[in-house]
């Protein structure tokens, strides 16, 4: 029996960097939605429903966060895994629900 070829280094091409670039740019995005829907969900006067959904949008995105996070220091290995079910999972939950609480701010 022979031993099992180690895996390749992969490759130091740009993909890697434009797979960092893309989470960060994603994570600004969810950033700004959760921003201006706070904004929005307090205009004209801090109420009650105003400050749930401020906070909710505040608590998806620190999920989205989190998720990003992990993702960009998997990313740093030589053979990184691939995203987890639970990952893409929460990260289009919480994309999901920033636009959810977006159409209930701006309702």
């Amino acid at each position: 029996m022979t031993a099992p070829a180690a895996a390749p280094e992969r490759d130091p091409g740009l993909q890697p960097e434009r797979t960092r670039l893309a989470w960060r740019r994603t994570t600004l995005s969810c950033t700004v939605v959760a921003i201006l829907g706070a904004r929005q969900a307090i205009h004209g006067g801090a109420t009650a429903a105003g400050l749930t959904g401020a906070a909710l949008s505040a608590l998806v995105w620190l999920g989205f966060l989190g998720v990003a996070h992990r993702r960009l220091r998997a990313l740093e290995a030589a053979r990184p895994p691939r995203l987890s079910e639970r990952g893409a999972l929460t990260a289009t939950a919480c994309t999901l629900l920033l636009a959810a609480f977006a159409v209930t701010v701006l309702v």
